[in-house]
């Protein structure tokens, strides 16, 4: 993303699109979450909050592909409206972009309607015109009035519905409205409840209105696609490494029987598990471009990029939909959440391999720690199924938010009820290879070749990325 001068003279042979509308529609929001960016201009929940057109260039692998603009809301429509009626019967002989012209060319510093000629200026120098309108909104006379005006400049113009989240009956009149002025190429941009498709089909729709663009913005649309791909892969990769670098870590436990030293061992396996998480979350912040400065902004459940609710909470479990009844869950739900291990294998299992210790040595090189604590009676600390299944439970729903939220929303993003979501399949199994696998703890070029642990990061990012 590149913030320009919008007067400056190198912009001839890039697509202009002029965003307007009247004041407080999103016009700002709706430029942020094509940007996907937070630092573009000011969003408040308060009218004529942009008091200056603003530009923003959108690239496709560094090529640059169209001029963004952003304007003032059009405050005074029925004021202008009567203005530039006086203006066509005192020019007749005019075309109705000429006197849109006229009055931006004469209308004096201080007037009135500067701020409404600041945004008929920047329409007359635009190839197309997206129209932001707030459904929540019944269709006023104000409305009439700036499409009546915007129309005179013969520009295309794309009505762009937003806020639609919920409200498909007012989404339907305003169709119904927009169709007396022969408006039906409408899209659906919803600048809070983001989706890819619907950025998608606005680029496609502005293709159908200036071909002369098609291919650059066929490239656009092409190079988005990959980006928004590579991101949500990216997002579902982190996810994967969190729960691996979890399942896999394992805590010593002393076989002296002493309470203080177990309970210092678990202490630390928490510690762990909580910042892992905090890390993950900061991580996946970051890969949609959700800075810790916006998640203050946007009253995440966060603060200083940490959860606010503790993965060891009580309560914890029942806001993810697991059975809070079983004994496992009870435990996770004190703030247990560990089982004891040796090195992931069950512990006869670690005894009948160490009775036949002597069968080979590639027996004992893949399970020498096991065996050596098998004889020696030393166990491990591990973080607990439940507790692991909380992990990725919350982790995909947070990686299913952030994959639909505009960057201009405003209200309190809640992840919390993650019952909605599903497990991957052969959960247990995968878990279990992953404890007998302390080495995979972190990421190395040994484990990132194993055959193994490829299926199981396979598996887990193609269930994060699965959102039926």
């Amino acid at each position: 993303m590149m913030i320009r001068n919008p007067h400056r003279p190198d912009t001839h042979s890039l697509l202009n699109i002029t965003v307007v509308g009247h004041t407080n529609t999103g016009k700002t929001s709706l430029i942020r979450t094509m940007l996907r960016s937070t630092e573009f201009g000011i969003v408040e929940d308060a009218a004529g909050t942009t008091r200056h057109v603003e530009q923003a260039t959108i690239s496709a692998d560094n090529e640059p592909i169209l001029n963004l603009y952003d304007t003032p809301g059009l405050e005074d429509s029925r004021a202008l409206f009567a203005h530039i009626r006086k203006l066509q019967a005192a020019s007749k002989l005019l075309l109705p972009a000429q006197v849109l012209e006229h009055f931006v060319t004469h209308v004096s510093v201080n007037d009135p309607l500067e701020q409404e000629a600041k945004v008929i200026r920047q329409v007359l120098r635009s190839d197309i015109l997206l129209y932001i309108i707030d459904v929540r909104e019944p269709f006023l006379e104000k409305y009439r009035l700036e499409l009546d005006i915007l129309t005179q400049s013969a520009k295309p113009i794309i009505p762009v519905f937003n806020f639609t989240a919920a409200h498909q009956q007012e989404l339907a009149q305003w169709r119904q409205h927009l169709a007396a002025y022969r408006m039906h190429a409408t899209l659906e941009f919803d600048t809070v409840a983001f989706t890819f498709e619907a950025e998608k089909r606005l680029y496609q729709k502005i293709q159908t209105l200036v071909e002369s663009y098609y291919m650059p913005l066929q490239k656009l649309i092409d190079y988005r696609a990959k980006l928004w791909n590579q991101l949500c892969l990216s997002g579902a990769k982190r996810v994967a490494e969190l729960i691996v670098n979890i399942a896999c870590y394992r805590e010593s436990k002393t076989g002296k029987n002493s309470q203080i030293a177990d309970s210092l061992a678990e202490d630390r396996l928490h510690d762990f598990v909580r910042k892992a998480e905090q890390r993950c979350l900061h991580d996946l912040l970051s890969i949609f471009n959700f800075s810790e400065k916006d998640v203050a902004m946007q009253k995440i459940p966060v603060s200083n990029g940490q959860w606010q609710l503790d993965i060891f909470a009580p309560g914890i479990l029942k806001a993810y939909g697991l059975d809070v009844g079983s004994a496992a869950a009870k435990g996770a739900a004190a703030g247990a959440g560990i089982d004891l291990m040796v090195g992931g294998m069950s512990l006869g299992a670690a005894s009948a391999l160490g009775a036949i210790a002597g069968a080979g040595w590639s027996t004992f090189k893949r399970y020498g720690d096991e065996i050596k604590a098998a004889v020696k009676g030393t166990q491990w600390q591990c973080a607990d199924e439940t507790t692991l299944q909380v992990l990725y439970l919350r982790q995909k729903h947070l990686l299913k938010k952030l994959m639909h939220r505009g960057h201009a929303a405003q209200d309190t993003l809640l992840v919390d009820k993650a019952d909605s979501e599903k497990l991957p399949d052969q959960w247990s199994q995968l878990i279990s290879i992953l404890r007998q696998n302390p080495g995979w703890h972190e990421p190395s070029v040994t484990r990132n070749n194993n055959p193994q642990y490829q299926e199981i990061e396979a598996k887990l990012v193609g269930a994060l990325m699965d959102e039926g």
